[in-house]
This record gives C-alpha cells, sequence and structure tokens, in this order.
C-alpha cells in the first residue's frame, strides 16, 4: 500500500471515525477510469451506437462512463476527433452542478486542463461566451489544445491571475472555481503527489482558495452562481473556505447539489447543502462541491444570437457552417470569429480569441486545425473519409503523407474517420500533404 503521511492519517481518522478502515482499503485497489463524451460532437445515444470500448453508466453524470483500464481510449482515433475526453469519474459533477444556461456569460476561473471548461461549453451548446482562465500560460495551453479538438467555438482562452480581473466586477452570470489544492484526494491514483502535500499542505492552499474565492464573488452579477470545488479532504481547504465566503456577505447562500447514493453532506453547519465525495463510498477519487448564489436573480438583456454572413473568401463557400453570435476579426494575419460580448477584457493575457477560422500565407487563405475541428461532416464540401479499420487513419493522425488515389478528391479536403473529421489535408494527383498539428500526433 502507498505510504500516507502519518499527519495526513491522523486527520483522515478524525474526519471519518468509523470510515477510516474502509477509506484505507480503497488504496488496495486499482484507481477508476473513465471518460467523458463531448456532446458539442455527437450524442450520447450516437456515441454508444459506435462505442468501440467496454463502459459503464457514471451514476451522478449525464454524459460519464467508465471503461476498462486494458482498453487504450487515449489512442484511438475518437479521442483525437474530439468525441470524447478522459476525465476522473468525481471530477465531472463540478461541470455537471453548475447550471448553466444558454446564453450566460461564464467563467472557469482556475480552467487547466480543460475537463470542466469543455462540460460547461456543452451546456452553452454554442450560445454566449466562455472565458477558460488559468494563471498559468503553459496549463492554459493545454486547455486550447482541449476545447480546439472538442470543437468548442465561443471561449476564451486566457492566462491571468483572477485577482487581476480588475475591469470584469459584476460581469458574469456563472463562475466555476476548481480551485487549487493539496490534491488529497488524488493519491491513489497519483502517488507523487504526497510529497508535495507535504511540503505544502492544506495550510498553504487555504490562503490562495480565500482569495481567488473573494475576488470571485466580486466578478458575479447579482443572481449569479458560483461553483467551488476541490480534489482534497480538508476542511481547510472546503467547508472553512466556504464559511469564509459567507463572512464575506451575507446575499451569499449556498445552494442544495442533487443527492445520488452515498453522497455526503458538508461538514459544518452552514455547508450542509454541500458534496464530499469519498472513494470508499462511490466509484471515484473523491471531490468536495458547493454551490453559491449572490443575491437574488435579476432579469438582463442575453446576447443576440443573429446569423453574420460569411466572409468573401473562395474558401468559405465549400463550407455550410453557420455562423451567429459573433463577428469576423483579422489579427495581422489571422482570421477569426469572435463571440459577441461586451466585457472589458482589455490586458487580459489571451491565448485564444473565438474560433480560429485560418491565416493568410503569401496572400492565400489557409483553414485552421481548430476550424476543422469545429466543422460537422456535412458542413464541407470536400470531404476524404476513411472506416475505422483503414491503416491510412493512424498514419494520418501520425502526421504521415498519405496515397489516397482511390478516393476521388482533390484540393482541401477535410480529413474524417466514420464521418467525424479529423483535420485538413491538401490532395494533388492522390497524394494527401498533412495538416493535422505536429504537437497533436498519435504517439
Amino acid at each position: 500500500m502507498i505510504k500516507l503521511p502519518q499527519e495526513y492519517l491522523d486527520n483522515m481518522k478524525e474526519l471519518l471515525k468509523d470510515d477510516f478502515k474502509d477509506y484505507l482499503n480503497v488504496f488496495n485497489d486499482d484507481y477508476t477510469h473513465s471518460l467523458r463524451i463531448n456532446t458539442s460532437k455527437i450524442s450520447v445515444r450516437d456515441f454508444l451506437k459506435i462505442n468501440p470500448f467496454n463502459l459503464t453508466k457514471i451514476p451522478w453524470s449525464d454524459d460519464g462512463f467508465y471503461y476498462d483500464k486494458n482498453d487504450e481510449v487515449s489512442k484511438h482515433p475518437y479521442y483525437y476527433a474530439g468525441l470524447y475526453y478522459i476525465q476522473e469519474a468525481s471530477a465531472m459533477l463540478p461541470g455537471l452542478a453548475l447550471p448553466i444556461e444558454e446564453n450566460d456569460l461564464v467563467l472557469d476561473a482556475c480552467a487547466a486542463p480543460g475537463g470542466k471548461s469543455l462540460k460547461l461549453a456543452n451546456k452553452l451548446n454554442n450560445t454566449g461566451l466562455l472565458i477558460s482562465n488559468d494563471i498559468s500560460v503553459s496549463r492554459s495551453q493545454i486547455t486550447l489544445k482541449t476545447l480546439e479538438t472538442c470543437g468548442i467555438k465561443n471561449a476564451y482562452i486566457t492566462a491571468q491571475d483572477i485577482n487581476d480581473l480588475n475591469n470584469l466586477d459584476n460581469s458574469f452570470d456563472k463562475i466555476l472555481i476548481d480551485a487549487p489544492c493539496s490534491g488529497e484526494a488524488m493519491f491513489r491514483k497519483d502517488p507523487s503527489l504526497i510529497k508535495s502535500w507535504l511540503d505544502k499542505g492544506p495550510d498553504y492552499y487555504q490562503v490562495i482558495q480565500n482569495s481567488i474565492i473573494k475576488k470571485a464573488i466580486s466578478l458575479l452579477k447579482p443572481g449569479g452562481m458560483l461553483l467551488y470545488s476541490t480534489c482534497s479532504f480538508s476542511i481547510k481547504e472546503n467547508e472553512e473556505v466556504i464559511e469564509y465566503a459567507l463572512s464575506l456577505d451575507d446575499k451569499l447562500k449556498v445552494l442544495p447539489i442533487n443527492q445520488y447514493d452515498n453522497f455526503m453532506p458538508g461538514i459544518t453547519k452552514n455547508t450542509k447543502n454541500c458534496v464530499r465525495l469519498y472513494p470508499h463510498k462511490i466509484k471515484g477519487e473523491g471531490h468536495f462541491v458547493a454551490l453559491l448564489q449572490y443575491g437574488e436573480h435579476i432579469n438582463t438583456n442575453k446576447i443576440n444570437n443573429t446569423i453574420v454572413d460569411k466572409p468573401d473568401i473562395p474558401f468559405f463557400k465549400d463550407i455550410d457552417m453557420s455562423f451567429s453570435n459573433g463577428k469576423f476579426i483579422q489579427r495581422d494575419n489571422r482570421l477569426y470569429f469572435e463571440p459577441n460580448h461586451d466585457l472589458n477584457l482589455k490586458g487580459l493575457r489571451t491565448l485564444r480569441s473565438g474560433l480560429l477560422l485560418g491565416e493568410y500565407k503569401n496572400e492565400k487563405f489557409e483553414p485552421s486545425h481548430s476550424l476543422a475541428c469545429a466543422l460537422k461532416y456535412n458542413q464541407y464540401k470536400n470531404i476524404l473519409n476513411f472506416s475505422l479499420d483503414d491503416n491510412r487513419v493512424i498514419k494520418y493522425l501520425k502526421c504521415e503523407t498519405l496515397d489516397v488515389k482511390d478516393k476521388y478528391v482533390d484540393g482541401i479536403v477535410l480529413v474524417c474517420v466514420n464521418k467525424y473529421p479529423l483535420g485538413f489535408g491538401i490532395v494533388n494527383k492522390g497524394i494527401l500533404k498533412n495538416k493535422f498539428p505536429s504537437n497533436n500526433r498519435y504517439k
């Protein structure tokens, strides 16, 4: 069994009482393996029709499933097509529990690596605006890759300390804080976190968490909702942070979260509506989730989703995708479609604003990989579709040049597997020049 710090064991024994032995026993078992279907690309029902894995439903998730640890889910072409995202089962609850409505303005304050942002984007259904922010530039790059592969069009990817968002007070309908924490719930899955816990435990992270939630409250509109979560069991990082938030403003209240078997309540009187997930109670690693509301809801004007004419570029004549709730913007040689909003984002370190459509090279427009991921099979004229068992699928994902003389296509093609887009290529005389990004390459 993993060697756990004695101080941590003492804390858990005090917390769990008679359940402590049951908790220790989970370290004799393998950690759970799970994925979540990306409903921006495919419905749960349609995915299950083509599902190549041994899946079992996660009770509290409408689109999450356990898979067998021997299933190579990260090597399947459907993974590269963005049809699903690999996510720990209990970590699916925060995105599910925050009640996103279409046209909301949403902030994911600590977004990397992007799994929770993806769920928020699925619920927005290509309306409103999602700002996926993380203090780390390198980690925000991972979020960018996640949302790009999954075909999300209406997100800004930013890398900023939340305390520097001084122009955005009273701006957001919904905010998610999956706060940096000591990671206690992940010890079974990633024992290396134990050393980090010894160096920086709950006391260290509580200071950061209090700072983040205090700022987040100021960013909410009246009636706005804030979802706070951690993958820690510590009362200091969970209930005490919520108690601190409640002490800041009497307009804040804790809302109930839908209950499932073996969900446990918060520890203190004011946090009974919060949810604790433990690995000896549910099939997952563990989480703490709290839903707060700031004051009473005030009706505000939602974004008007009007259709926008496509740019006068020859390439777009072959695209049957509608563009709404935004505008086309050219920055240097790159063309974007950016969501409409009235937020002051000046000075915000932005890695991506909306959907990158492509760039001009030698006065010729070249479509981007993010546009390929955002397209559906029937939205582009020139398709190169491979069956799942065609060995050229893996060769394409390895960025190799392909012989496609049997396919009778030419020009810029959208390469698909079983009608699900993977990326672009350029075919000339039966030979495909591969445009799949090298940093996404199949390994």
